[in-house]
């Protein structure tokens, strides 16, 4: 029954994706081509709306409950009501993220779901207290966002959400929480169907529609798979997003140095600095899927690992991101920690030439 209904998703992903895209074009939720954007032509958006159909006929089919379903539901029908709204209109950043607060409140407040303590890893408890909600508002808001930011290239927030879904759905049949297999399941397969059209050269994109909906299912399933749990297992879910959070991170540090709104666009990202230093399209989007893939692996590792293990690959891994960071220069052309240190030597050296 699973297996089918699995099957039935990929295809109706596949089937109704082309319907999606004429509907696209009707309607004019179309992306035009500009100084900051990769395609060259008038491409058609709105593709995420084919993944949310084949998702929720899974749903209705295998109909996974348990005390959540009902919020995660509403509040996906509002991320993919606005998704739609801003691929055919172009929203403001404010209205987006007031619907992704909407979002956000109805799977807290109104479905319970709360980051409320982690076991630390010398004993004790932490107890977030009051802060539960606003962390698990953060947290929501944040890698819906996340996954929105890495979707520039064709293929490219499908497949790291792949991986993602991937990586989580094994860990909580792991850990025997079968209701997050059950629908990380099925909004994998919708997602690989829609990727079939969506890998490069790219017929429709997913748009808003699709990168906030996928940002959003994913932020609250690895919320239910490792809420409440010890502190190594807590850095599971970060481990396993590791590519489109750090590339976020970097993004606002981006922003905050070089003092501009934080909703305000570059071309800095991971796959901007690939391309810019000679990768093509698909050998980025390929790479990008194989970091997705390696950050996929180390969460399954450390989530097995002893202690000092578990911090040791921590500290690597941090380092292999800063590392790569600088390498490529995803602190933007602007900024570069060790360009900089190198100009400020130099001009302390030019300055003791003048002296004497």
């Amino acid at each position: 029954m699973i297996f089918l209904t699995l099957l039935m998703c990929f295809l109706i992903s596949i089937f109704i994706t082309p319907l999606v895209k004429k509907l696209a074009y009707k309607i004019r939720a179309t992306d035009r081509p500009n100084t900051r954007k990769v395609h060259q032509k008038l491409m058609p958006r709105l593709g995420g709306l084919a993944i949310y159909i084949a998702f929720l006929a899974g749903v209705f089919i295998l109909q996974p409950v348990n005390q959540y379903s009902a919020s995660i539901l509403i509040g996906s029908g509002i991320i993919v009501i606005s998704g739609i709204l801003d691929d055919m209109f172009e929203l403001s950043a404010k209205f987006k993220l007031l619907a992704q607060v909407v979002a956000a409140a109805i799977i807290v407040l109104y479905g319970g779901l709360q980051i409320t303590f982690i076991n630390l890893p010398f004993g004790g408890l932490f107890e977030f207290g009051f802060l539960s909600i606003p962390f698990t508002f953060l947290w929501i808001i944040g890698i819906t966002n996340a996954i929105n930011l890495i979707d520039g290239l064709d293929g490219l927030a499908a497949g790291v959400s792949s991986i993602a879904l991937v990586a989580i759905s094994g860990m909580a049949f792991i850990m025997g929480n079968l209701y997050v297999v059950t629908v990380g399941s099925i909004l994998l397969i919708s997602t690989l169907g829609f990727l079939y059209h969506n890998f490069y050269p790219a017929k429709i994109f997913m748009g808003d529609t699709g990168a906030l909906f996928l940002g959003f299912m994913i932020s609250v399933l690895s919320l239910l798979g490792f809420k409440n749990i010890t502190f190594v297992s807590f850095i599971v879910p970060i481990i396993i997003l590791g590519v489109p959070i750090s590339d976020t991170i970097f993004a606002i540090l981006r922003r905050i140095i070089n003092k501009q709104p934080l909703s305000s666009p570059d071309k800095s990202h991971l796959h901007h600095c690939l391309l810019r230093i000679g990768f093509s399209h698909r050998e980025t989007v390929l790479l990008i899927y194989a970091m997705a893939a390696l950050f996929a692996v180390v969460a399954v590792v450390f989530s097995q690992a002893k202690l000092w293990g578990a911090m040791l690959l921590g500290a690597v891994l941090l380092f292999f991101i800063e590392l790569i960071a600088e390498k490529i220069g995803l602190f933007g052309r602007e900024f570069n920690p060790l360009l900089k240190l190198l100009r400020t030597f130099r001009f302390s050296v030019d300055k003791n030439r003048k002296k004497v």
